[in-house]
């Protein structure tokens, strides 16, 4: 029997908030964003939102404050930040579908535009594999370079195909859970799209193609 993959975006779908806002909010409380920088952190944030922003560029660009820091010390830093704030934004509706494709010996992957900064510790916690936008990390240190293409839009079509040639399973076969208008390669490719609270655009691409509504929040 060959695999069937049921892939889980992150932000607003497994969980209920964004992880990008939920760690702005920590530097900001233990002051270690200035007014500029969160300007310039809320700007590309927004871009990125909009789908106008390429993710290669983006990413390093969102993640700038922090060049000073090793890769290793912000992994751990990432680990405390989610015991801390995110681990209670994990939507329950979203453990109860991983729950029920487990059953039904489906491989679960969480799939994220977001760094494995932040997609590792909730994929841990999950105990799924995830696919990710990574961050170039060399001698411990971000050289500020996306492994490219970044886990975006068609990118994580990309991404996507690659794992599952990794594990014999047909895109067609495949379930996938997603909040995001940006991530309809995807949905448009796969044999299971769901969309998860969706905004007015991506909802009425769902009535348009009779895709199935999930309100997990």
């Amino acid at each position: 029997m060959s695999t069937v993959l049921a892939f889980f975006d992150m932000d607003y779908t497994v969980l209920d908030t964004s992880s990008s806002l939920e760690y702005v909010k920590h530097l900001r409380g233990q002051k270690r964003l200035g007014a500029r920088l969160l300007l310039h952190i809320a700007w590309w944030t927004l871009m990125y939102k909009a789908s106008a922003v390429d993710m290669n560029r983006a990413a390093p660009k969102l993640l700038s404050y922090i060049d000073e820091v090793s890769a290793s010390h912000l992994m751990a830093e990432s680990y405390a930040w989610f015991d801390q704030r995110l681990k209670a934004h994990i939507t329950p509706r979203a453990i109860e579908l991983i729950q029920a494709h487990r059953q039904q010996e489906h491989h679960v992957v969480l799939i994220s535009a977001s760094t494995q900064f932040a997609v590792q510790p909730v994929a841990e916690q999950l105990h799924i594999d995830f696919i990710c936008s990574q961050l170039v990390v060399v001698d411990d240190r971000m050289t500020g370079e996306v492994v490219e293409p970044a886990c975006y839009g068609a990118g994580k079509v990309t991404w996507a195909q690659r794992y599952a040639d990794e594990y014999n399973a047909a895109l067609s076969a495949a379930y996938f859970y997603t909040d995001s208008h940006s991530d309809r390669p995807l949905l448009e490719l796969v044999g299971h799209p769901i969309v998860v609270n969706p905004d007015a655009r991506l909802k009425r691409m769902a009535h348009q193609r009779s895709w199935p509504i999930e309100k997990f929040y």
